[in-house]
């Protein structure tokens, strides 16, 4: 398994409020986290590097998972705790009032890989060299696609995209979505922050994951795509290839 991640401060921002993590546990199962922070005061960036330190903390510990059961239930309480904790820091300093990050995880085992998302930090799968996104942001405007209102092609270009219906730490209750998916037909697996989804299409992310590059160079690119095309948000993004091909198999 090929892994690397990196974030990304863009073209404008004074600070960077994403934050990223790769974590082991003591049976050498990865988890991967995206967290884009947000709030004044670099509150952001507060809160996105409170949650991942407190993933790593909690990931470190664990053992094995080997069922999605175990992998769903644990994901539910992390980020249920987490909330809880982001929370406390917020009311403990008035600087940090009001603070929140999104969250985007994924948990690998050997068979299956499970993900868990709140907010508009964004999972895709490349399966059988098609790239689908696997989670569905927690937006006002993707309200309206499920409401058939918009569709998918109107709510990437619209003016309301970036309005969080769901976000870790401004609420006393969170509801992630959680799902588990068998591993067998994915090669890559790409985590990322809105900084690239706002600026690279759905086309670009897909045809850079299936060139024959190694992960370091495919995420360097797709930074750089969005920073050459303004690059006004921080952008954070993990690319996990399996070493499958598309048959499923190892090459």
């Amino acid at each position: 398994m090929e892994v690397h991640m990196q974030t990304d401060i863009g073209k404008l921002r004074d600070t960077n409020e994403d934050a990223v993590g790769i974590f082991y546990n003591k049976s050498n199962q990865l988890l991967a986290i995206v967290a884009d922070g947000m709030g004044g005061h670099q509150a952001g960036e507060i809160a996105s590097t409170l949650a991942i330190s407190f993933v790593k903390e909690l990931w470190e510990s664990t053992k094995k998972f080997s069922t999605k059961i175990e992998s769903e239930s644990w994901l539910q309480s992390c980020v249920e705790d987490l909330n809880s904790y982001i929370l406390k820091k917020s009311k403990e300093n008035e600087n940090y009032n009001g603070m929140g990050t999104t969250v985007v995880m994924s948990m690998h085992t050997d068979d299956f890989v499970t993900i868990a998302h709140v907010g508009d930090s964004r999972c895709y799968f490349l399966e059988n060299e098609k790239l689908e996104l696997k989670t569905c942001d927690h937006s006002y405007v993707y309200e309206l696609v499920k409401n058939g209102e918009i569709t998918l092609d109107e709510a990437e270009n619209h003016p309301k995209k970036n309005m969080l219906l769901r976000v870790i730490g401004t609420e006393s209750i969170v509801e992630p979505a959680i799902a588990s998916f068998d591993v067998q037909a994915i090669s890559h697996i790409l985590l990322c922050s809105d900084g690239l989804t706002n600026k690279v299409t759905h086309t670009e992310l897909e045809d850079n994951l299936k060139v024959n590059n190694r992960v370091e160079e495919k995420t360097q690119y797709l930074i750089n795509l969005a920073n050459e095309r303004g690059g006004e948000d921080n952008i954070s993004v993990i690319i996990i290839h399996s070493g499958m091909n598309e048959e499923g198999e190892q090459p």
